[in-house]
C-alpha cells in the first residue's frame, strides 16, 4: 500500500516487467478531431484483423515530444518550479539563443553538445562524461578530426562498461533516461531505448469531410498584377478531412525489466518511475490540444493501469510530490550544479572540405523524435 511518504506502491510492480496504462479521451468540443498527418501519407489508416476502422490519431515520437514539454516552463525557460534540482545540460549558442539536452531532439547526444568549436566549459564536461562513461579522452580527440563522430565514433573497440555509461546518463540528465538516448558521436554502441513510450489511436472512426478559404481582401483575384497563390495572393479555397470515432485511447508503456537492468539505484529508480508518471498525468490534464483542430480530453475514470491491473497510479500533485523528495535522495547521484552550463560555437571547416562526411545520423528512437505534427 502506498503510505504518506511514498506515493508509488512498489510492491505492486516488483515482479512486473511492464507498466501498461491507458486513458480513454474524448473531444473537448464537439465530435470532429483532427488526426496526426504525414507527408507522403496523409492521415495513418488501418485496419483491424477484424476489421474495425482504426487511426492514428498522435504517433509514438510525437508523444515522447509532448510528454518531455510536460517538465518545461516556456516562459521562464527551464525547468518547472517542483523539479528544480533536477540534472540537465544547458547550451548557450550565443546570438542563437539557448537550448538544453531535454529540449534538444537528440538529448545529450545533441550536435550542440558534442560538434562545433569547444569553450572551456564544454571541453571540461566532455572530457568528464567520456571518463564517466569508463572511456579515455581519445574517444574526443578521434571526433575532433571529423568534428561529428561517424567513422571514428564507431572505431572505438573493446568492451565498453554499460554500467557506467547508464550512471553517467542518470547523473547529467535523467530525462535522457527516460526517453532513451543513441550516443553515436562518441561510440557507436552507446545506445538507451526508451523506457517511457506513448500513442493515442482512435477505432470505429469515419471521415467527415470539410474545407475552407483563405480570403484576400485586397487582391482576390491577383492575376490582373501578374501575381499567384503561389506568391501568397488571392482568395485559395482548400479541402479538410476531420474524422469522429466511437473511441480515442491514449496507451503508454513503462518498461520496468529494462529500467532494472540499468542497475541504478533504488532512489534512482523510484524517481525515474515518478518522474514518467508525472509527465503522462501533466500530459492528459495540460497537453492535449494536439492541433487547432485536434483539442481533447480525459473521459470515464481517466488514467489507469491494465498491466497489472492492480497498481493504482497517484495524482499528479502526489507524484510531483514524491519526486521532489527523491530528487533530494538522489543528489549524491547527480552532477554538481545540477545544471551543467557548456557552449556552442559553429564548427570551423577546412578550406576545400565538404561539409560533413555525407553521413546522417542513424535511425535510433531518439533520432525519430522530430515530431512530424506540424500543422
Amino acid at each position: 500500500m502506498t503510505t504518506a511518504t511514498q506515493a508509488i506502491d512498489s510492491a505492486a510492480l516488483e515482479r512486473a516487467p511492464r507498466l501498461l496504462m491507458e486513458c480513454e479521451l474524448k473531444p473537448l468540443q464537439g465530435d470532429r478531431f483532427q488526426s496526426t498527418g504525414f507527408a507522403d501519407l496523409g492521415p495513418a489508416r488501418y485496419q483491424r484483423p477484424d476489421g474495425t476502422e482504426m487511426l492514428l490519431v498522435e504517433s509514438a515520437q510525437s508523444v515522447a515530444n509532448r510528454l518531455e514539454a510536460a517538465i518545461w516552463d516556456d516562459a521562464s525557460d527551464e525547468l518547472i518550479a517542483g523539479l528544480k534540482g533536477l540534472p540537465y545540460v544547458r547550451i548557450d549558442c550565443g546570438s542563437l539563443g539557448k537550448t538544453s539536452s531535454i529540449k534538444e531532439f537528440h538529448r545529450l547526444n545533441s550536435p550542440y553538445i558534442w560538434s562545433g568549436k569547444a569553450t572551456d566549459a564544454t571541453e571540461k564536461f566532455r572530457k568528464d562524461f567520456v571518463k564517466g562513461c569508463g572511456l579515455s579522452e581519445a574517444v574526443l580527440e578521434k571526433k575532433k578530426k571529423g568534428d561529428g563522430g561517424g567513422d571514428d565514433a564507431e572505431s572505438v573497440s573493446g568492451v565498453l562498461d554499460f554500467q557506467k555509461f547508464y550512471t553517467a546518463v542518470f547523473r547529467y540528465d535523467p530525462n535522457s533516461v527516460i526517453h532513451g538516448l543513441f550516443l553515436e558521436k562518441i561510440a557507436g554502441r552507446l545506445r538507451m531505448p526508451r523506457l517511457l513510450s506513448g500513442f493515442i489511436e482512435a477505432s470505429h472512426v469515419n471521415e467527415v469531410a470539410s474545407g475552407g478559404t483563405k480570403f484576400d481582401h485586397v487582391l482576390p483575384s491577383p492575376k490582373a498584377v501578374e501575381l499567384t497563390a503561389k506568391d501568397g495572393y488571392g482568395n485559395v479555397p482548400f479541402p479538410r478531412t476531420e474524422f469522429t470515432a466511437r473511441e480515442i485511447k491514449a496507451s503508454f508503456n513503462l518498461d520496468l525489466a529494462l529500467l532494472r537492468g540499468y542497475g541504478l539505484s533504488d532512489e534512482a529508480n523510484r524517481l525515474l518511475i515518478a518522474l514518467a508518471l508525472f509527465k503522462i498525468q501533466k500530459f492528459l490534464r495540460t497537453g492535449l490540444r494536439l492541433r487547432s483542430a485536434c483539442d481533447l480530453e480525459p473521459a470515464g475514470d481517466g488514467l489507469k493501469a491494465t498491466r497489472p491491473d492492480t497498481f493504482v497510479i497517484p495524482s499528479e500533485d502526489d507524484l510531483l510530490t514524491e519526486c521532489k523528495k527523491l530528487v533530494g535522495e538522489c543528489k549524491a547521484h547527480f552532477a554538481d550544479p545540477a545544471v551543467t552550463e557548456v557552449a556552442w560555437k559553429a564548427p570551423q571547416r577546412n578550406a576545400g572540405k565538404g561539409k560533413g562526411n555525407g553521413k546522417a545520423d542513424k535511425g535510433s528512437d531518439d533520432a525519430e523524435d522530430t515530431t512530424e505534427d506540424n500543422e
